[in-house]
């Protein structure tokens, strides 16, 4: 299953059998006060700061989103997608479901990007899948629906057969749907990540598609977040899961060492390039 991306100039390519593939999170302003300061101020240096650090972390795609209190959306996205553009050149993650930031988004970023997200609520599946085939993109989408995140696999698993079988409707291939499990805390639910892992396990297996995972929300309000969403990516990893949505500069090194566990690093040579340079660098 290739779900194939392309910025302005670099192409990834999404694939079960590939090493997992990163996408850059940090530009979202939820609970980062500079970054929503710069972006009520349409100040795109931050912006673009943080999309040259990304990827000299080892980022292979980028969400952009300017959610924020005092962000008028439909003005700021777009130009935060093109200053990112400038200054990068791998695939664009388009984050908003804004009915009219998302359009103009898409129609100045430059390849082939990914939305984030659709989801199974009926709203979102007749906002966000004919932007999709207009614009030829990819989607992420979530396993949710009109009654919420279900606590069990099998429903989240419905959600996402539900998703795959609308976007089929409108010609849009499988392929270019990623299905995200859905990461909850573990601090409010002692088995919200077994909950996810197997979801994981159930899409990977019955409908062979690209299955993402965000790591930081199972670790919320709890100490050493990083250690814990490391080792619960690892496990997703096993899973199923080949897309993260992380800070690439505290999860690549978990997920180099994943990859090399699962046999997607030949010879080693992607982690040891990576131990050589950070040893280098120490």
């Amino acid at each position: 299953m290739r779900t194939e991306l392309a910025g302005r100039e670099k192409k990834v390519i999404v694939d079960r059998a590939s090493p997992v593939v990163i996408i850059g999170e940090r530009i979202n302003p939820t609970g980062k006060k500079r970054l929503a300061e710069a972006l009520q101020a349409g100040d795109m240096d931050y912006v673009r700061e943080l999309a040259r650090a990304q990827v000299a972390n080892g980022a292979d795609l980028l969400d952009v989103n300017v959610g924020a209190a005092g962000v008028e959306e439909e003005e700021v996205l777009p130009i935060a997608v093109q200053a990112v553009a400038e200054i990068v050149d791998v695939p664009i993650v388009i984050d908003s479901t804004h009915e009219t930031a998302l359009p103009k988004a898409l129609e100045v970023c430059p390849g082939r990007p990914l939305i984030n997200s659709v989801n199974g609520e009926e709203a979102s599946l007749k906002r966000i899948l004919p932007l999709v085939k207009e614009y030829d993109t990819a989607v992420i989408g979530l396993t949710m629906d009109d009654d919420g995140i279900p606590d069990d696999a099998e429903g989240r698993l419905t959600i996402a057969e539900t998703i795959l079988k609308r976007a089929a409707r409108l010609g849009i291939a499988e392929k270019d749907v990623i299905i995200d499990c859905l990461t909850l805390t573990v601090g409010a639910d002692s088995l919200a990540a077994i909950t996810t892992l197997r979801t994981v396990q159930l899409v990977a297996e019955e409908l062979g598609v690209n299955v993402c995972l965000g790591a930081s929300n199972v670790s919320f309000g709890l100490p050493q977040r990083d250690k814990v969403n490391n080792l619960f990516l690892a496990m997703a990893t096993l899973a199923g899961m080949n897309v993260a949505i992380v800070n690439p500069a505290h999860a690549r090194e978990a997920l180099l060492i994943a990859d090399l566990i699962m046999g997607r690093d030949e010879y080693a040579t992607r982690y040891l390039d990576y131990f050589r340079a950070h040893k280098n660098a120490d």
